[in-house]
């Protein structure tokens, strides 16, 4: 890999990060190797992922948190997921247009990617593409979902502080039981609070974390004794948040800027809960796991997928199947047994 290339990524290059986030969106594997060479320049920057139901309001409240963000000098960094268009499997660009106001601040970074089918509100990529923003000097890197309402439980996995944002009227505390989103959120933001039912919407979610606040594994039952992690799948999908932490109702009308007080100061007491807890080896032997992890399962999936593909793999066990000569189970454990013998 070019010094020079990496050289400029270090240095918040938009040409050199664009043409990264390129490779990374088209699953090339310079993009991977260059992943490699960043990765230990990675952990300075602040993730915040928002997500929440369409038409919740998160493009316009992602709006006002650049705004501030930048006011306080800090830079910023957007990852939009938007959803696949129908005709050429790419993302609906809705994100830049709502936010041409910062096109021409070069401390401010926006692009939009498209889910391509990936469930759970964010692309196969997303990590991939937070990891090269943070390598780059991005301050604040922000994760807006693509808002589907039922799997976005991702971006808790990925952020350090995820803001969950609902309206009312519009059924959103169904949902919220539905979609788990009582145990990803730091933070509620319950938007349009000028509309009938803000207050009412408040008080359910109130009384939402009453009941559920016992629930809620602590990092002890998530690790082993000994502080030695987890590996099951069910550990993998587990929330790893600060223990004391106790989710934030915020009330805001991002249109016009009401609340967003309220709403930076309780996403600053966040994150002074967030590096307490990073002082704990434990919780960051925790998240780097589910990071790894998620890595592991992908690089796993696209491996497999290419030795498959590749000398027509891939007939012969159709074939298998197609004359009951064998079953799927036992020829995909063969298929396993023989990735591992090439490499």
């Amino acid at each position: 890999m070019d010094e020079a290339f990496i050289e400029k990524l270090l240095n918040r290059d938009v040409r050199a990060v664009a043409r990264l986030l390129r490779w990374i969106d088209d699953g090339m594997e310079d993009a991977r190797q260059t992943l490699k060479r960043l990765y230990r320049h990675t952990g300075k920057a602040t993730v915040i992922g928002i997500t929440g139901n369409p038409g919740a309001g998160k493009s316009t409240l992602t709006d006002q948190l650049i705004k501030r963000f930048r006011k306080r000098g800090l830079t910023v960094a957007v990852v939009a997921i938007d959803p696949s268009s129908p005709f050429s499997g790419g993302a609906i660009l809705g994100d830049r247009i709502r936010m041409q106001d910062h096109s021409l601040d070069d401390g401010v970074f926006i692009r939009s990617f498209a889910t391509r089918g990936h469930l759970g509100g964010l692309t196969n990529t997303t990590t991939d593409v937070v990891h090269a923003l943070d390598a780059a000097g991005w301050d604040i890197i922000l994760v807006e979902t693509v808002g589907v309402g039922q799997d976005e439980v991702e971006v808790q996995r990925l952020a350090h502080t995820t803001l969950v944002v609902m309206t009312p009227g519009m059924g959103d505390e169904i949902q919220a039981i539905k979609a788990g989103i009582l145990e990803i959120a730091d933070v509620f933001v319950v938007n349009k609070s000028d509309r009938d039912g803000a207050d009412r919407t408040v008080r359910e979610l109130e009384q939402m974390l009453d009941l559920g606040r016992g629930a809620k594994p602590t990092l002890g039952e998530i690790l082993h004794h000994g502080g030695k992690v987890d590996l099951s799948e069910q550990a993998e999908d587990k929330r790893i948040a600060p223990d004391k932490w106790v989710p934030r109702i915020i009330k805001t009308v991002a249109l016009r800027g009401e609340g967003m007080d309220d709403l930076e100061k309780a996403m600053d007491e966040h994150m002074e809960e967030y590096k307490k807890a990073c002082e704990d080896s434990s919780f960051v032997e925790a998240r780097l796991k589910q990071e790894f992890v998620e890595i592991y399962r992908r690089t796993l999936l696209n491996r497999g997928w290419s030795y498959l593909m590749s000398e027509d793999h891939i007939k012969g066990i159709i074939k298998k199947m197609k004359d009951h000569s064998s079953d799927p189970y036992t020829l995909a454990e063969q298929a396993i047994e023989a990735l591992g013998s090439k490499g």
